[in-house]
């Protein structure tokens, strides 16, 4: 019996810490060094993205009938999962950067703001431009076309001077 109570521990764990989240990345972190994951858990921590090793049979009784149950069929092998909740993409964007150097971490599945996205989705997703930076170039791409009308304007006005 207390095996069982220990389980519904870390159960109700994860799931208080599902609550809130923008998104979640499954992956297998099979072939990191100490140091290499130490980094990465590192990195995570300080962009707010929670990344911790559960046993797969914990993480689906977790998200059974929540936004995310649709990852239960890839909770195969060992398995660390990431969870984001200010930045959705802010799991995927440092995950993906590691997985270029380290061939060894792989990308599973995700969901996203409630959408399923497999192993190729979520490293697409992972290559996406923090939100500061894409902002930024909206920005820019208004300010341009202005730029240009304002030195057009004052051209004409000093034609005519």
């Amino acid at each position: 019996m207390a095996k069982v109570e220990q389980k519904k521990v870390v159960v109700d764990e994860i799931k208080e810490k599902l609550n809130g989240a923008s998104s979640i990345l499954l992956v297998d972190y099979r072939g990191l060094t100490v140091a290499q994951d130490s980094a990465l858990r590192k990195e995570l921590r300080e962009a707010g993205v929670e990344y911790k090793v559960y046993k797969n049979t914990m993480i689906n009784f977790a998200i059974e009938g929540t936004e995310f149950a649709e990852i239960s069929k890839d909770l195969e092998g060992p398995t660390a999962i990431a969870i984001s909740y200010e930045d959705a993409t802010a799991g995927p964007r440092i995950l993906a950067k590691v997985a270029k150097d380290n061939e060894q971490l792989t990308f599973k599945a995700g969901v996203v703001e409630g959408n399923y996205y497999d192993a190729a989705g979520m490293m697409a997703i992972g290559n996406i431009a923090p939100r500061e930076e894409l902002l930024g170039r909206l920005l820019g791409s208004f300010k341009s076309p202005i730029s240009s009308f304002a030195r057009v304007i004052k051209q004409i006005a000093e034609k005519d001077a």
